[in-house]
């Protein structure tokens, strides 16, 4: 463990006020605290119903992603190759990925529709002639589709990152086909948005098919999504899959931002009504649904000091921006960077709340700063759980299946649970991987 001598350590939050954007922190060594409930890599490639998922990784790595395959309890799909020391030195990692993955598959019960192959950092650094690898399996294996994914968390900083391309990959195995004018597809989510979400429920109006990946069953369902007129994303992280979708297969990207802004809800119904065919003249019922949830929240919740992180939603300013325009007592929010699309949700809480308080999680003074509180804590994300070291918080990431003005809505009825539930934060903590089964 390397430490800074002659250096004490301190709490390295900072007023919004005098936060920098979109960069509130400067980049040092990384703090890894163990509330990491996001997807990995290995839960995102596992939503392609029947695929067969490979890592050629060193020991360390595979280690984690071990864990991640044995908490969906997916071990049957999901095999691994060992990289050693001497694969280096021999300059034979080509041979590796190809008969390693042969002999994975020649194993098998039965070969899957489609695998995941995923190489690694040192793969890159040794400048592996990947395409010759995969084009050599494939004609091995005429049967199967093979699909490049990539294990390179030391390109996390520059270009798409590891989660962006991932994303992007998971429907790379969709071919061309015919398209049907009325289906459509919504991409990138860990999680189906809820049938009572307004964008599925403008959808169903339409009487339009549509795709979902966490719902398909079977590879044949999963292929299905090649069909889809246009296709939709929700979360930044996922822009890169539309693009690819559009540019690839034909189908219109539209990106429709999970978001909290009533200005803004309303603007991705016009553009999804638009693209539908039909007519959005806003819909106000769901709008004054959301408000009297919202309210009715208050009520029960009150000044409770409240904290969010960025794993919870990915518009953390802006979901902190509805809640302290309500009257929510949000009183600090932790992430390391500003999501670039949220600036005017920053600009708006450094005007009117310009004491809140803005924590990074992965400062290396982190791992010293005293956790918990005195006062009873509501927290929003496994992170903010983990800090304040509350029992008291809703346990969602990336906006869960919330979306629109019936996600507030049911936001705000998770918050009343989670006020008035207690939940055992370091079991929860302990299984990380939220919405997958878990092997505890």
């Amino acid at each position: 463990m390397l430490k800074r001598v002659g250096e004490k350590q301190v709490n390295p939050s900072v007023h919004i006020s005098k936060a920098a954007f979109p960069s509130p922190f400067p980049s040092e060594l990384e703090f890894s605290a163990p509330a990491r409930g996001t997807w990995t890599i290995v839960h995102v490639g596992m939503l392609v119903p029947e695929a067969h998922e490979i890592f050629v990784c060193a020991a360390g790595c595979l280690r984690g992603v071990v864990l991640s395959a044995a908490e969906m309890n997916l071990m049957g799909h999901f095999s691994t190759v060992a990289i050693e020391e001497h694969n280096v030195l021999d300059g034979d990692m080509e041979e590796l990925i190809i008969e390693g993955v042969t002999d994975i598959l020649n194993r098998l019960p039965k070969l899957p529709p489609a695998v995941l192959v995923y190489s690694s950092c040192i793969h890159h650094f040794m400048g592996c002639d990947l395409e010759m690898c995969y084009n050599t399996l494939r004609e091995r294996f005429p049967g199967v589709d093979f699909v490049d994914c990539y294990m390179i968390p030391t390109m996390r900083k520059s270009g798409l990152t590891p989660d962006q391309i991932m994303r992007r990959q998971l429907y790379s195995l969709l071919r061309p086909t015919e398209k049907k004018i009325n289906a459509c597809s919504i991409i990138g989510n860990c999680f189906s948005l809820a049938e009572s979400s307004d964008l599925v429920k403008l959808i169903r109006k339409a009487g339009f098919t549509l795709y979902q990946i966490p719902d398909m069953k079977t590879y044949e369902e999963y292929l299905k999504m090649s069909e889809s007129a246009f296709c939709i994303t929700t979360q930044l992280v996922a822009k890169a899959a539309g693009d690819a979708l559009e540019s690839r297969l034909g189908q219109t990207h539209l990106y429709l931002p999970l978001c909290y802004s009533t200005e803004e809800i309303r603007k991705n119904m016009e553009k999804l009504a638009g693209k539908l065919g039909i007519s959005y003249d806003g819909d106000r019922a769901a709008e004054e649904t959301a408000e009297e949830a919202l309210d009715k929240a208050f009520e029960v919740i009150g000044k409770t000091a409240i904290a969010v992180d960025y794993t919870f939603t990915p518009r953390p300013l802006g979901l902190a921006r509805l809640l302290i325009s309500h009257g929510f007592n949000i009183k600090v929010l932790y992430l390391d960077s500003f999501n670039k699309e949220e600036e005017s949700d920053f600009q708006w809480l450094k005007e009117n709340v310009p004491e809140l308080e803005i924590c990074p999680t992965v400062h290396p003074a982190m791992r010293k700063v005293q956790r918990g509180s005195e006062e009873k804590v509501l927290a929003l994300g496994q992170k903010a759980a983990y800090f304040t070291d509350t029992c008291y918080f809703v346990n969602l990431v990336e906006g869960g299946s919330l979306y629109g003005f019936d996600g507030i809505r049911r936001l705000a009825e998770l918050m009343i649970d989670a006020f008035k539930q207690e939940k055992d934060t370091e079991m929860l903590i302990q299984r990380k991987g939220l919405g997958c089964e878990s092997c505890i």
